[in-house]
């Protein structure tokens, strides 16, 4: 069996700036189902969350929508080599349905520079879908690189490092229910992600 990340010690969640209390998330998610609900309106839709950061939010969205729904889950990583500072995309559909002729809304925890969401899209279009949209609880500032932009996005934020709500840092503060964002000098020094 693998080692797991240790449970966020108390003393970690008080070094943490919250930027959105669980009330203001779950009343951003029921406003981004709502948009959602009325663009689709009762047309089948097939949802996909990007693993794994979107899987709070995927399990919170899904119970709002009034359309008949498949739900499905693909993977992106990235992985670095020696002269790169960013690694190929690799994206992994193993868990997808079926999205031929279909109408798919791509599901994400946070965009950032939108190159995962610019490649998750137009992997999802090459099969087949016959429309793709894509929705994100977080909309970074000041951070795109991409000409795209998320269709639905619950809330933008300032350019810091967040956790919770699905979001992580070394896999810890994904169960925490808010938004908060780590001070980068107690992540410099070590002080965040370890059992304390």
């Amino acid at each position: 069996m693998g080692a797991s990340a240790p449970p966020v010690a108390l003393a970690e969640v008080r070094r943490v700036k919250i930027l959105l209390h669980e009330e203001q998330v779950r009343a951003g998610v029921r406003r981004m189902s709502e948009e959602i609900n009325a663009r689709y309106v009762f047309r089948p839709l097939t949802i996909v969350g990007v693993l794994t950061g979107s899987i709070v939010l995927l399990a919170d969205l899904i119970r709002l929508l009034n359309m008949p729904l498949r739900v499905g889950v693909v993977q992106a990583s990235s992985y670095r080599g020696a002269t790169t500072t960013r690694g190929d995309l690799v994206v992994s559909t193993d868990l997808l349905p079926d999205v031929q002729g279909r109408e798919v809304l791509v599901v994400d925890d946070i965009f950032d520079t939108g190159h995962t969401l610019s490649a998750l899209l137009k992997k999802v279009q090459s099969l087949g879908a016959t429309s793709v949209r894509s929705a994100v609880l977080l909309r970074k500032r000041g951070r795109q690189e991409m000409s795209i932009e998320p269709d639905h996005a619950a809330f933008e934020i300032p350019d810091e490092f967040v956790v919770g709500y699905g979001l992580d840092y070394n896999d810890a503060y994904r169960n925490l229910p808010f938004i908060a964002a780590l001070e980068p000098h107690e992540i410099a020094a070590g002080k965040i992600g370890k059992s304390t």
